[in-house]
């Protein structure tokens, strides 16, 4: 009785372990580190060859893609993407060429704070 009381003991100490180890890890290594909205930045770009309901899904990953964009916006009856990113960590010529290196050429319309 005395060993089956040790054993169950263990068992549950090391599951204890187990979950306080698991929840000190990133629960998903492609979590975002939110940015302080105070320093991002917002710029507006027009998008061309986004002929079908797919294509705003890869113009909105190749753009979110890039280091620093917190997140992109399509609208895609107006061919234009709205990208929110920090200035610090990239610029608007490194945004609008991961979107036209995916096959879809954007150039900068607006931009503002």
């Amino acid at each position: 009785m005395k060993k089956t009381m040790i054993a169950a003991v263990a068992i549950l100490g090391l599951a204890g372990a187990g979950i306080g180890a698991a929840t000190l890890l990133p629960q998903n290594s492609d979590e975002r580190v939110q940015q302080n909205p105070a320093i991002l930045q917002t710029a507006s770009f027009a998008v061309e060859n986004m002929t079908c309901a797919t294509c705003p899904i890869t113009v909105r990953r190749a753009m979110e893609g890039v280091a620093g964009v917190e997140d992109v916006t399509i609208d895609y009856e107006a061919k234009t993407a709205i990208a929110r990113f920090d200035p610090a960590q990239t610029t608007t010529t490194a945004i609008a060429a991961a979107s036209t290196d995916a096959g879809y050429p954007a150039t900068l319309a607006a931009s503002a704070l």
